[in-house]
């Protein structure tokens, strides 16, 4: 991802640590900071298409460690406002790519991070969003037309943040296809109707209901206890059964259990050792299991996941938005979170 021209110079710093089952919070914060200032590189160059996600991945990860500052404010700002496209109002991943409901999410959570929603044009964005609704109450991720619950779960989300969900698209309808996309096998959720449950798929849908305060739609016992099962003897979470863990998936499944109230159902122990061992000790960042590259997705996710475990040194995370918590609350927003039963 692009942070060549948002990185301030380093302050140094270190904490002497270099246990894999230590947070090596230091390490992590200078892999962020450095992360896509090599242009000519061959990952910088092919992951063009995803370099507004990995901005708001890298900025929230860093303001989720209480070190946002590292990050130039206005360089990045500038940079989402140029990928704004003046005809229909959402934004691209990088400049020159076409508007997406993903890319304009992570536009207007990098924007909500800043406080600076106000550089840009907020009624093009609501206009964007509610032109991508179906009759059927679904979404289209952009012009192309495809369908997926993750377009519903990035509609509401950005319209939440705009504090515009309820006086634009049809709520009840696009409730009404999520539910449609339920499997009652398992109480989990897939891309469509009739699709395969899936972790991510899940995580979209519950937070859908999250936010259109609707969590009593769900089984939440059945749901609930498919996704403890995602746990493996590592520790670690997977996506599906019969699948290798994955560290993304300490985020989709255990914000899940959080809004659920059912984090207490899986061993929260075993699942950070899991995650502290997807350090790289010598680099910082987290991979998607022991020994891999790390990537500033897993990164991300890694500290997200220790957030809601309430490691220490981390802010609270909300696991509806992956924002801190603190801005959320600064916004007004109160997605719903079940009570531990």
């Amino acid at each position: 991802m692009d942070f060549t021209t948002f990185v301030k110079p380093s302050n140094g710093g270190g904490d002497g640590e270099t246990s894999p089952q230590k947070l090596e919070f230091w390490k992590h914060v200078e892999y962020i900071e450095n992360h896509g200032k090599q242009e000519d590189d061959y990952e910088y160059c092919m992951t063009e298409f995803l370099r507004m996600s990995g901005i708001y991945w890298g900025t929230t990860a860093l303001d989720i460690m209480g070190q946002l500052d590292r990050l130039e404010r206005k360089y990045i700002i500038d940079f989402v406002k140029r990928c704004q496209c003046p005809t229909t109002g959402g934004f691209a991943p990088c400049e020159g790519h076409d508007p997406h409901l993903l890319y304009t999410l992570s536009a207007v959570q990098i924007l909500c991070t800043y406080d600076a929603l106000d550089e840009i044009d907020c009624e093009a964005v609501v206009r964007f969003t509610l032109g991508l609704q179906q009759p059927d109450g679904s979404f289209f991720g952009d012009k192309w037309g495809e369908v997926d619950t993750r377009f519903s779960f990035c509609a509401v989300a950005t319209l939440t943040l705009l504090g515009r969900l309820n006086d634009s698209i049809d709520v009840e309808k696009a409730v009404k296809f999520v539910l449609s996309c339920c499997n009652q096998t398992d109480g989990g959720f897939g891309s469509k109707p009739g699709a395969e449950s899936h972790a991510g798929l899940i995580y979209c849908c519950v937070g859908f209901f999250s936010l259109t305060n609707r969590l009593h739609m769900l089984d939440v016992d059945k749901l609930g206890w498919w996704l403890c099962e995602r746990q493996l003897p590592s520790g670690g979470l997977n996506g599906r059964p019969e699948k290798l863990p994955d560290v993304c998936y300490s985020w989709w499944v255990l914000a899940s259990l959080t809004i659920m109230g059912r984090l207490h159902w899986i061993s929260s122990e075993k699942l950070q050792q899991f995650i502290l061992s997807c350090q790289d000790t010598e680099t910082g960042g987290f991979s998607d299991r022991t020994g891999n590259m790390p990537d500033i997705f897993h990164t991300l996710f890694g500290i997200g996941g220790l957030s809601l475990l309430g490691h220490s040194g981390l802010k609270p995370i909300n696991p509806t938005l992956c924002m801190p918590q603190y801005i959320i609350d600064k916004l007004g927003i109160k997605p719903q979170i079940l009570a531990r039963p």
